[in-house]
């Protein structure tokens, strides 16, 4: 049980579940706004493996880290304008779709994989993010990388978003009540798309 309680009580451990948490993080983050605007969104899985691809080869073919989370972001935006296109206007069922998404952008991960590295039995390794090293925040937040560090952020960021401005009441509205919405204008489908664009990207 003492072992338990210093593991728990330890820099180390915490250090590490930050890093770890990283990308679940950015995954609610951006779940969060697609229901938000009514639209669930269940290929988040198979968009983050697709855009972890995406961004690993493009780094690993010589691009900078940040181009490849750019690149990685805007891959997943394009599953999320897919998604959004197929249940919005065309109002197909978000279960079906979402699992259609998941198992199209994992499998093209995988083939991408193959094709391009045919011969390898394990991933090549890139340069990671290094940590900031801000010492005087403590051993827990010393070690972490820019990406945690963004994702941290973007979490009152995303809140502050969704119910302090008049964007985010449209997406909230858009997503409880889709009439109240229209009938002040707005435009129900453009804000749900973009919405689980901007989630897909996250």
């Amino acid at each position: 049980m003492s072992e338990i309680v210093d593991i728990l009580l330890s820099a180390a451990f915490w250090a590490a579940t930050l890093r770890i948490a990283t990308p679940l993080i950015l995954g609610t983050l951006g779940e969060l706004i697609c229901e938000r605007a009514g639209v669930l969104n269940l290929g988040i899985e198979g968009i983050m493996t697709a855009g972890a691809m995406s961004g690993w080869l493009f780094v690993h073919l010589g691009a900078p880290l940040w181009a490849g989370v750019l690149l990685a972001a805007l891959v997943g935006a394009t599953f999320g304008l897919l998604h959004g296109v197929f249940t919005v206007p065309l109002g197909l069922s978000q279960h079906v779709t979402g699992i259609g998404i998941t198992l199209l952008a994992t499998s093209l991960a995988y083939f991408t994989y193959r094709v391009l590295l045919p011969q390898a039995t394990s991933p090549p390794r890139i340069e990671p993010f290094q940590p900031l090293g801000l010492a005087w925040l403590g051993p827990a937040l010393a070690p972490q990388t820019a990406l945690t560090w963004l994702a941290l952020l973007l979490v009152p960021v995303v809140g502050y978003a969704l119910y302090r401005t008049p964007l985010g009441l449209a997406v909230r509205t858009c997503g409880e009540n889709p009439a109240a919405a229209e009938a002040q204008g707005i435009d129900v489908y453009a804000i749900r798309i973009g919405a689980v664009m901007v989630g897909s990207a996250l």
